[in-house]
């Protein structure tokens, strides 16, 4: 049985290949995997954050009109929402996981739950997909190629790194070595309850 990281690495590499037939931020997602399903809320995630690193470049065109930018930058803030769900809905699946698991009199929290690691992950997959793009241009001097093969080598290494770091500690939840708590994120910005320039206007 393939590991944790080796299965998402697997689908955020799927989604970002998919996304790229289409490259266009209104592409419909057609999600492969079977719904409800570990690969299908990855997938799903991942899609989020593709569509999101594309948005970013759009919103950075010095030439953009001023309205478009501004309904980008609230497009931008939902899709930060949605991303922040999705890593909790993932956590949320670990912990059913290791919900029989009792940890040990010793055991330690990490500094950051198994989700918040997977969205890192997915989020190399994209930086990798566009520094290997980089590194391929046909219209770049040979110093840009050499500085991007550099940069994607040093990518692919964070990858490996991080790819085992999450299965060490997946391992260590297993156990009972560490614990893992789930903490529902507060984007106080987004809540016209707790956003002063939301709630002023009431």
């Amino acid at each position: 049985m393939d590991s944790i990281s080796t299965t998402a690495n697997e689908v955020f590499d799927r989604s970002v290949a998919d996304y790229h037939r289409h490259d266009n931020v209104d592409a419909p997602m057609e999600n492969p995997y079977p719904a409800g399903s570990f690969e299908a809320i990855l997938y799903s995630k991942n899609w989020v954050d593709a569509v999101q690193w594309h948005l970013e470049d759009i919103i950075r065109d010095p030439d953009i009109d001023p309205k478009e930018a501004l309904e980008l930058k609230r497009r931008i803030d939902r899709s930060n929402q949605v991303r922040t769900d999705m890593v909790e809905d993932i956590d949320t699946w670990m912990r059913d996981r290791y919900k029989d698991v009792r940890p040990g009199v010793d055991a330690t929290i990490n500094t950051e739950s198994p989700a918040w690691a997977l969205d890192r992950l997915s989020i190399l997959a994209l930086k990798i997909w566009h520094m290997r793009e980089q590194a391929e241009r046909t219209d770049a001097d040979e110093a840009h190629l050499e500085r991007s093969r550099g940069r994607l080598a040093v990518l692919l290494e964070q990858r490996d790194d991080l790819s085992l770091a999450i299965d060490q500690l997946l391992a260590d939840i297993e156990a009972g070595r560490k614990y893992m708590k789930v903490y529902r994120q507060m984007k106080l910005y987004n809540d016209p309850s707790t956003n002063p320039v939301l709630y002023a206007k009431k």
